[in-house]
């Protein structure tokens, strides 16, 4: 069995952190972005699903999902998933699922304070997220009457 990409790192990880407790910090301090170092960041990741072996792999994944949404979750956001990984971990984030998850909340927290970056964001999730259809909310409440 063929260990993915970033697996097998777990091994001992508490003992290695215990001994360089100065790279987890310094993980930890780099994290923290500005508004604009964040849209760099997220250019850089959108910039990443456009890469063509990329492109593919989530085009694989879409396939596989079949527009299923429990399938989305299994085939489509690892790979979305491993996509931003790739790139956040240059800019201080740990390369595993909780590197993405803290990279998604700073995001969240410069949606409501800078358009660009809240524009920025929803073109990310359009990219690996289905799009959602709302049912229709008092449809018929809050136009003009017709009759």
């Amino acid at each position: 069995m063929r260990a993915a990409k970033g697996e097998g790192t777990g091994e001992g990880g508490a003992a290695a952190g215990a001994q360089r407790p100065m790279a987890a910090s310094a993980q930890a301090a780099a994290a923290p972005l500005t508004a604009e170092q964040a849209k760099a960041v997220l250019a850089d990741v959108i910039k990443a699903f456009g890469a063509p072996e990329n492109a593919q792999r989530m085009e694989e994944a879409r396939d596989n999902a079949c527009n299923d949404m429990g399938k989305m979750l299994q085939f489509l956001l690892p790979v979305a998933t491993q996509i931003q990984q790739d790139v956040i971990k240059a800019y201080g984030f740990s390369s595993d699922g909780e590197g993405v998850l803290k990279f998604a909340r700073l995001i969240k927290s410069y949606e409501s304070q800078d358009p660009e970056i809240a524009g920025m964001s929803g073109k990310l999730k359009a990219m690996f997220l289905p799009p959602m259809t709302l049912p229709p909310h008092g449809a018929g409440t809050g136009g003009v009457a017709t009759s």
